[in-house]
């Protein structure tokens, strides 16, 4: 089994890490390293089980690995949680964006807590809420949330995450709008009832999920308001991107530490072209970002920033926070070797416990 390996900035105790749900990876943490697994996949048949179940025991096999904790997603209902709950060594919880940022402060070798963006489509927050856009702090194996991105009713649960239109329509009853979702969106049989069924909750959670703000911002757009898998419409607006803008005003942040972009999704509604429509809603994005980060840093007395999670693929938004972190004074820490999506977060979690049997925290 080819390994990814990390060097770590001390020695730490033995320990697993057993990853996401969605591109699952393990990763051990043994002595100055750690040792992420290749690509597992979806944690969701019985080829997939069968293959994490391999990987983890040729993984502790040729390391000679007896790990004191085994860390894991939040989420009870993962089998890669179950898998680790039934081992012999103590299994411990890891909240997914927490494991976001753990794994960048553990690639760099950053001694000393951080600002944390951790943006994505989906973790489980500790109230059983849908996590995504979370503003954190992290050292080590504790956190806290210090701010998120402003809710959004996902009408149709997962499946908002492949119909970008339905997040434009919740977008649309945000903005006191609802009656318009019918006639926008007349192309799509579920239109008719769909204000109805997001003013009264039904299948509809709210969600801070940076994934889905994209997802909004393309179906309002139309671009790629349905698509064949998650992340293809915001992957082709962000093709679309030729000169980021920013819309002053664009956005507002509350006492409560809430990001909120609905003037600029307000603004993207009536936008006549999608390419322009990007711009606008990068530029305006990463500049929003960048303020709600160095604000948080500046009260908490921290200079440094890290980013994770699967939205920083996109390299306009990778390349655009790191620079206007910077300019303002903040050290921009980004994912390296290891992915800054699902596959880093077995990282993570190898991170947070092997510091949290440092702390004497297990």
């Amino acid at each position: 089994m080819t390994l990814t390996t990390i060097p770590l900035p001390r020695r730490l105790p033995d320990v697993l890490g057993t990853g996401a749900f969605l591109k699952n990876t393990l990763c051990a943490i043994k002595g100055e390293y750690a040792y992420i697994s290749p690509a597992i996949g979806n944690l969701d048949g019985v080829e997939a089980i069968a293959g994490f179940e391999r990987a983890a025991e040729m993984l502790q096999a040729e390391l000679r690995l007896q790990p004191r904790r085994i860390g894991h997603d939040l989420h009870p209902d993962f089998f890669s949680t179950r898998w680790a709950q039934a081992q012999t060594a103590p299994a411990l919880a890891v909240q997914h964006h927490h494991a976001h940022i753990a794994a960048v402060v553990a690639e760099h070798g950053h001694a000393g807590p951080v600002v944390g963006l951790a943006l994505d489509g989906f973790g489980l927050g500790p109230g059983n809420q849908s996590w995504g856009g979370e503003l954190l702090w992290v050292d080590g194996p504790e956190y806290r949330r210090l701010g998120h991105l402003a809710l959004l009713a996902q009408p149709g649960g997962d499946l908002a995450a492949r119909q970008p239109w339905r997040m434009a329509a919740a977008t649309l009853h945000r903005l006191g709008r609802g009656d318009e979702i019918a006639a926008r969106y007349r192309q799509y049989p579920a239109a008719v009832m769909l204000g109805s069924v997001i003013a009264k909750g039904v299948n509809s959670p709210p969600t801070s999920s940076a994934g889905r703000l994209f997802d909004a911002a393309c179906g309002l757009l139309d671009v790629c308001p349905v698509a064949e898998f998650e992340g293809q419409a915001p992957m082709a607006l962000e093709a679309m991107v030729r000169r980021p803008r920013v819309l002053e005003g664009g956005w507002t942040i509350g006492a409560d530490g809430v990001l909120d972009c609905l003037p600029l999704l307000s603004v993207l509604l009536d936008q006549c072209d999608p390419a322009d429509g990007a711009d606008l809603f990068h530029g305006t994005l990463v500049a929003a970002l960048a303020d709600w980060a160095a604000g948080a840093a500046a009260t908490a007395g921290i200079d440094s920033v890290a980013m994770g999670g699967g939205c920083f693929f996109n390299k306009v938004l990778r390349l655009g926070l790191a620079e206007a972190l910077t300019a303002r004074g903040l050290k921009p820490l980004l994912p390296v070797a290891a992915s800054p999506g699902d596959p880093g977060v077995s990282l993570g979690q190898a991170w947070v416990a092997a510091t949290a049997l440092e702390r004497n925290l297990c």
